[in-house]
């Protein structure tokens, strides 16, 4: 059985939340379609705007067009549902990119890759909840203890992202090729202590979304009975017809075996999950010269970074495979065909 999701005075029937994928890959048609079912949909703003005929003269006025854009076109598709965006830390101009989306009425701002810990001072006085990601205790204390000290708030809910899940991932690239379940599971256990310490602090419920490798009502199930009160889930919903990614995309985690996944080193600075592909091996080479700078991550340096992971991600995404990096969930190998949202959710609530 599940309740519905309650972050703040925002109420989910469904308690899951579509994680966000870019470069791309989950933008308002993905998400305005969960939102309109049911759950929680995320639109990434990772270079957003990278369709758009200015982007590479002027990305960041790209990006922030694009994110009041995707909102708008996600609100069309589902009026009275939730929506949230996925906002990296290690994003160039991170505040400009909150503020944006706050400006544009988003309900949940979820961030990772890196800690947030400015996120409250850079959102004050807005309704938009903020929801970090962690991916251990250590993090969590960090964050809960920075934004108690620094602006006298707790988050809105927290996301819990696990060895399992795709794209950046906040292991050493060991901890990720010997995943331990039953120890990551003490791991949670411990953070959602530390959470209701924080709920008792503050006088409010902040539920806990675990992620990582879900892929059915009993993954969920399991989660629901050591104290989670959400899930998020990513991958499944890359083979869905209302995903924004090109249909080669798509194909690609439908053709991928479980051999063809593999923990990368990506230019962000923190491991990845992705498949292997004629990309991923000339990578494996040596240095891939960047042509043109997109100015993406605070930590990239363009003379040094091994790729432009901007290109490498909306390659992916255009349907470029050869020259894609081609992020995905441990699980990415069990879809087999392209099928539709309302029958992914139907995986955990049918």
């Amino acid at each position: 059985m599940y309740k519905a999701l309650r972050i703040g005075n925002l109420t989910a029937k469904l308690p899951i939340i579509q994680g966000g994928m870019g470069v791309g890959i989950s933008l308002s048609s993905l998400a305005g379609a969960v939102s309109a079912k049911g759950g929680i949909g995320v639109i990434s703003t990772a270079q957003i705007g990278f369709t758009e005929p200015d982007f590479d003269r002027n990305p960041l006025e790209a990006n922030l067009r694009m994110i009041g854009e995707h909102i708008k076109r996600a609100r069309k598709l589902a009026p009275s549902g939730i929506l949230g965006v996925n906002i990296m830390v290690a994003t160039q101009n991170y505040a400009r990119y909150v503020k944006e989306a706050i400006k544009n009425g988003i309900d949940l701002i979820i961030s990772g890759a890196g800690l947030p810990t400015e996120l409250p001072e850079i959102a004050k006085g807005s309704r938009t909840k903020l929801v970090p990601i962690v991916s251990s205790l250590k993090a969590a204390s960090v964050i809960f203890k920075m934004w108690d000290r620094k602006n006298n708030v707790a988050p809105d809910a927290i996301i819990i992202e696990g060895p399992k899940a795709g794209g950046h991932l906040g292991f050493h690239p060991e901890e990720l090729e010997h995943i331990d379940d039953a120890a990551y599971d003490e791991e949670i256990k411990s953070i959602i202590a530390l959470t209701k310490d924080y709920e008792t602090k503050y006088g409010k419920e902040i539920p806990v979304i675990v992620a990582g490798g879900i892929e059915n009502k009993q993954d969920m199930e399991h989660y629901f009975s050591i104290g989670a009160d959400g899930i998020q889930v990513a991958t499944k919903f890359v083979t869905t017809e209302e995903c924004d990614a090109d249909i080669k995309y798509k194909q690609a985690y439908i053709n991928c075996k479980e051999e063809d996944i593999m923990i990368v080193k990506s230019p962000v600075g923190m491991p990845g999950r992705a498949m292997k592909n004629a990309f991923m091996e000339r990578a494996g080479l040596g240095r891939i010269p960047i042509k043109h700078c997109h100015n993406c991550i605070k930590t990239c340096n363009p003379a040094e970074t091994p790729y432009c992971i901007t290109d490498a991600l909306a390659n992916a995404a255009r349907g470029n495979l050869d020259e894609a990096l081609l992020f995905c969930g441990a699980n990415a190998y069990k879809e087999d065909r392209i099928r539709t949202v309302q029958d992914v959710l139907d995986d955990f609530f049918a």
